[in-house]
C-alpha cells in the first residue's frame, strides 16, 4: 500500500512538470509592436505594458519624405514604413539604405532638361527649409519632461522626427511631432496622420505653384515666407500681383484688398491708377517703387450729333452700373495657366493712358488700347475666362467683359457682333465677336483693356506673358 501512494505521488509531480514545460512553451514570444489585421506592425508605444514590449536599441533612423522611412536596430535589424510611420515592418532581404536624390541626380544628370529638373529640385528643397517650423534641439519636452535626443530630423513645416537618446528609458524612443517640436508623440495615431496629409497637400501646392514663375530661382524668390511684390517697380497704369504666405488683407490708396488662397500662397491684384504719384510705399514689410510716366495726348474731331452722346449723363450712369455689377464677382482662383495673348493683331491707333481731347476740349484719359482692323474681323479671348457681361451699351457699343479671376476682368467694345453670351466659359483664343464701330467710335476697332479691381491696367503688361512672370531676375 504505501508502495502504491509512493509511486501515485511521483505520477502527479511528474505530470505536474510536463504542464508547466507544456504552459511554457505555449506562451507566444513577445513582441515590440503589435500586429495588425495586414501583417503590419503599428509603432511600438511607451503606453504599452512594460512587461509585454521589450524592444531593442534604436540606432539610427531616416525619413525620406512624409510618407517613407526606416530605422535600424542595434543588432542590425531593419524596420520600414511607407504610411509616415503609422505602421512598420521589418525590411526584406534585399533592402539596401536609399542614397540622397540629389547624389543620385548628379549622378544622373546629363542634359539641360535634367539640369532644369535639378534646378527645380533644389529650389523646392529651399522653399521646403523656408517654411520649417522648427529647429532640432538637444532635447524635446516629452509628456512633460524634458528627454535628451540623439538626432532629430525636420521633414516638412510642422513635421519632425527625434530618435531619444541612449538611457531614456522610453519603450519606443522614436518620437514625432506635428506641431513644430510643441508637443511629440512615440505612436502616429489617426489624428497624427492626418497632419501629416495636410502638410502633403500643401507640399503639392508648393511644387505646382513653382511650375509657374519664370524659373526655378525665381520661384524661390517669389515663394519666400512673407510678402512678395510682383514686380516691386511699377509705373502708374500698371499692376503689381501682391503675394503673401498666410492669408490677410492690405490697405492700399484707401481701398481694402483681400488675399485669397490660390496654390501655396495668398493673392491680390494691386493696380497702380494712371495718378498714382511716384515715389517709394509700403506693402506690409515689403516696398513698392512707382516710378514716373509720362503719358502722351491726343486730339480727335467728332460730329455734334457724337459729341451730344457724351452729354446723355442717364444713359452713360446706367451702363456704369450694369457693368459694375457685372464685375463685382469675380472667381476666387487665377483661371488660366498660360501666357495672354492680344485679341488680335492691328494697327494700334491709340495707345494706353493717352490724354484725349474731343473737338478742343479736355475729354479724360483713355485707359484702353485702340487696334484698328477692318470691320468684320474675329476677336479672339485673350486667355480662358467667363463670360460677365455680353450685352450693347450706349457709348462703348456690343462690349463683352471677360473674367479672368482674382478680380481681374478683360474688356472688348464697340464689336459689330458679340458671338458669347453672359456665363460662357471660353478658353484661350476661342473667337467671342467681330470688330466693329458701334457706340462712340470713329470708325473699326477694337477698344481693349483689362480692369484690375475695377481700375483700368495696361494690357501691354499682359501681352505673351502672365502676371507670375512679372517677377524678373536681378539686373
Amino acid at each position: 500500500m504505501k508502495k502504491r501512494v509512493l509511486l501515485g505521488a511521483a505520477l502527479v509531480v511528474a505530470l505536474g512538470a510536463a504542464w508547466l514545460l507544456y504552459d511554457q512553451s505555449a506562451k507566444p514570444e513577445k513582441i515590440t509592436s503589435s500586429e495588425t489585421a495586414d501583417g503590419a506592425n503599428a509603432m511600438p508605444s511607451a503606453s504599452q505594458e512594460d512587461e509585454a514590449t521589450p524592444v531593442h536599441d534604436i540606432v539610427e533612423f531616416r525619413m525620406l519624405d512624409l510618407d517613407a522611412g526606416w530605422f535600424r536596430y542595434a543588432d542590425g535589424a531593419v524596420m520600414v514604413t511607407k504610411d509616415g510611420g503609422a505602421h512598420w515592418q521589418k525590411a526584406g532581404p534585399d533592402w539596401r539604405e536609399p542614397i540622397d536624390e540629389d547624389v543620385a541626380g548628379e549622378k544622373n544628370a546629363v542634359g539641360a532638361a535634367e539640369k532644369l529638373a535639378k534646378e527645380v529640385e533644389q529650389s523646392i528643397g529651399t522653399i521646403e527649409a523656408a517654411y520649417s517650423e522648427f529647429s532640432p534641439g538637444q532635447t524635446v519636452d516629452y509628456k512633460g519632461g524634458q528627454v535628451a535626443v540623439k538626432r532629430a530630423q525636420p521633414v516638412s513645416g510642422p513635421i519632425g522626427w527625434a530618435l531619444a537618446a541612449e538611457g531614456s528609458g522610453l519603450v519606443m524612443p522614436l518620437l514625432v511631432t506635428v506641431d513644430g517640436g510643441q508637443t511629440w508623440h512615440d505612436e502616429v495615431t489617426a489624428e497624427l496622420r492626418a497632419k501629416m496629409e495636410e502638410e502633403k497637400a500643401r507640399r503639392e501646392h508648393r511644387e505646382e505653384e513653382t511650375a509657374l514663375y519664370g524659373s526655378p530661382q525665381l520661384a524661390q524668390q517669389a515663394m519666400k515666407p512673407g510678402w512678395t511684390l510682383l514686380p516691386d517697380r511699377t509705373v502708374p497704369g500698371d499692376a503689381v500681383l501682391v503675394r503673401h504666405s498666410e492669408p490677410g488683407e492690405l490697405e492700399w490708396q484707401g481701398k481694402t484688398y483681400q488675399l485669397q488662397p490660390f496654390k501655396a500662397g495668398y493673392f491680390t491684384y494691386l493696380p497702380i491708377p494712371r495718378s498714382t504719384e511716384p515715389g517709394a510705399y509700403a506693402i506690409g514689410d515689403s516696398k513698392l517703387t512707382v516710378e514716373e510716366k509720362e503719358f502722351k495726348t491726343q486730339h480727335l474731331k467728332v460730329s455734334e450729333q457724337m459729341e451730344s452722346m457724351r452729354r446723355n449723363t442717364e444713359r452713360i450712369e446706367a451702363d456704369q452700373k450694369k457693368v459694375a455689377a457685372a464685375r463685382v464677382n469675380s472667381a476666387p482662383a487665377f483661371l488660366f495657366d498660360a501666357e495672354f495673348i492680344a485679341p488680335l493683331k492691328g494697327r494700334l491707333s491709340t495707345p494706353f493712358g493717352y490724354t484725349r481731347y474731343v473737338n478742343g476740349k479736355l475729354s479724360n484719359s483713355h485707359m484702353a488700347i485702340d487696334l484698328a482692323v477692318p470691320e468684320g474681323t474675329p476677336i479672339k479671348a485673350t486667355n480662358d475666362g467667363v463670360v460677365a457681361l455680353a450685352d450693347e451699351l450706349y457709348l462703348s457699343g456690343n462690349t463683352i467683359y471677360l473674367d479672368h479671376g482674382m478680380g481681374l476682368f478683360s474688356q472688348y467694345a464697340h464689336l459689330s457682333e458679340i458671338q458669347v453670351a453672359a456665363g460662357d466659359t471660353v478658353k484661350k483664343g476661342d473667337i467671342i465677336g467681330l470688330v466693329g464701330s458701334t457706340g462712340f467710335s470713329t470708325g473699326p476697332h477694337l477698344h481693349f483693356t483689362f480692369f484690375a479691381h475695377d481700375v483700368p491696367v495696361n494690357p501691354d503688361l499682359f501681352f505673351e506673358t502672365t502676371p507670375f512672370r512679372w517677377l524678373k531676375e536681378p539686373q
